[in-house]
Formats: C-alpha cells, structure tokens, sequence
C-alpha cells in the first residue's frame, strides 16, 4: 500500500500545474496592425520586385561623389578700376593690398568700403616696392586683390548632384574655348537653364579666373565648373555612364530642334569659334548637330551658342 501510495504521488506530482497568462500577447496579436502598405512595399508583390529592380539600376548609374577637383592657381587683380569692379561683381578675394600713403581719391575708398562690407577680406598696408614686386612691375595704381585658387569639382559631382535632385544631366564641356568672358558667360547660361555643371580641359583653355567670376555675374558661385586632364576621356566616362555626348559642329547631320537626346541625360560639347570641335572630340560624340543659321552667319560666339543650345535641352525638359 505504500509503494502505491508514493506511486500515485509521483504521477501527482508530475501532472501540470495552473497554466501562466498569455500577459496580453494573444489580445495584442489579434489587434490590426494599421493600413495595407502599398504593392511596391509588400515584400514578394510583383511591384515590390519592379521597384526594387529600379532601385538597384538608378544606384548602378549614380556615381558616387567624388570630392577633391584640382584646384587653380591664386591671381592678383591690379588697378583701381578692376579691384573696384571685382569687389563689385563678388569675386572671392582673400586680401586687399593697399599702398601706403596712396592717394586716396573716390575709387580707391569704393573698393575699400565694398572689401570692409564682405567682412572676410585681410586690409593690408604695404609699401610701393612690395606692391611692385608681387605685381611683377604692372601698374597697380596701388591696389592689389588676391583672389585665392579656384576649387574646381570633379566631373562625377556634376553627375551626382543631378541624380540626388532626381534630375537628368545637363552638362556643358568646352573644347579650345579660351577666352574667359566666354567661360563666365557660358556658366552663367548653365544655371540660367538648370545645368549641373561645366567641364573645362587644363591645357589649352579658359579657367576660373577672375574675369570669368566677373563674366558669370555671381553664377560661379552655385554652379561648378570641373577640370579635367583628357577632355576625350571624360566624355567616354559620362558615355559609360549612360548619358549621351552631343556636338555642335557647322556641318553637324541634324539641327538641334531634331534631336530628341537632348531632353534626357546629355553632356553639350561646344567647340572654340574659329577651330570648332577637336578630331578626337569630334569622334566620341555620340551625334553632330547644327545650329540653323537662316541669316547666313558661318559660325556663333562660344557663349551665345551654347545658351541656344541650352534653351532647347531647357524646352524639352519642361
């Protein structure tokens, strides 16, 4: 009797005890759980794997930024006029070099009231030697300007930021076009249109100086400009990267209104206005077009060409 007696307390012992509460787990899984996400977000929709296939393309095209561009050299602006009319026009300048003893007449105070307003500009007395010697010997009427280098972006920036604003590129690049004025203007037309950005080749060609600050009437200022060591190199870099390389030439196959490439992703090449497009240019163009010249002029001011041509990528991208 007692071997049984313990028997039956062991299978006591083992059977189970009062259950434990859910703690609300089961309430709470039966709550909704809010709206139904859209079909491009639920995960194994067909539009799910449309969308994240499209992901996945924009992001192989998007070239990561790359920082550092080469940078120009510092410039000294000479004269009383074009010191004034540099601070005017809001060219970035490090210092103003002042002769001692100079004669202080009403341009000389201009420029040292605007260069007292921008607040980040050194006011430096020197005397006429020092001046001469930094100048090598120009006429500086006692005013010196040191505008410091130009930090030009790397041709992958122009590309990037386009895509980061969900925007197609429109890029200009230059071949041979030396005049500065010519650069400025033509940067200035970039970001009148919505342009990302202009490609300029390190020999041969305009850089970022103070008369192209001047040109491109503040527009330098939001608008890079990138230098590159082999223009032709580049453009088969944006080419690799999809977008399509467009020429102006005189004896282009189509005119600018016929070709529909320019309401996508495009790099505009724009060529000096005696020599034109480069062989080597020329060749890696994807197409050749024309500007129509009814009036019978042979050929247009660098800057006033792309301007034409950027109001037509423009109208199409509207």
């Amino acid at each position: 009797m007692a071997g049984n007696s313990q028997r039956r307390n062991r299978r006591t012992s083992n059977k189970k005890g009062a259950q434990v509460g859910s703690g609300g787990k089961r309430r709470r899984g039966l709550e909704g759980k809010g709206p139904t996400p859209p079909a491009s977000e639920r995960k194994g929709h067909k539009k799910n794997r449309v969308a994240n296939a499209q992901a996945r393309q924009a992001a192989a095209r998007r070239p990561a930024p790359r920082r550092g561009g080469a940078k120009g050299t510092s410039e000294m602006v000479v004269g009383r006029n074009p010191v004034f009319e540099a601070l005017r026009d809001g060219v970035p300048a490090t210092t103003l070099y002042v002769q001692q003893y100079i004669d202080n007449d009403e341009r000389v105070r201009e420029a040292l009231q605007l260069a007292g307003e921008r607040g980040n500009i050194n006011l430096m007395e020197a005397p006429r030697p020092e001046l001469d010697r930094m100048t090598n010997g120009l006429n500086h009427q006692g005013l010196v300007l040191q505008v410091p280098p130009y930090e030009y972006a790397h041709p992958e920036d122009l590309t990037a930021a386009a895509y980061d604003n969900g925007e197609d590129p429109l890029i200009v690049a230059l071949d041979g076009v030396t005049d500065p004025r010519n650069l400025g203007a033509i940067v200035r037309s970039v970001s009148a249109f919505g342009g990302h950005g202009v490609v300029v080749p390190e020999r041969r060609a305009a850089g970022m100086t103070a008369g192209a600050w001047k040109s491109s009437a503040g527009t330098a200022a939001r608008t890079p400009v990138s230098r590159v060591t082999n223009l032709t190199r580049a453009l088969e870099g944006y080419q690799k990267a999809g977008i399509t390389v467009v020429g102006l030439a005189a004896d282009g196959e189509a005119t600018i209104e016929d070709l529909e490439a320019l309401g996508g992703p495009v790099v505009i090449v724009i060529g000096s206005e005696g020599k034109g497009l480069g062989r080597l240019v020329g060749e890696t163009c994807d197409y050749l077009v024309r500007i129509p010249m009814p009036g019978g002029a042979e050929s247009l001011n660098a800057g006033v060409a792309a301007g034409v041509v950027l109001y037509e990528a423009a109208k199409r991208r509207a």
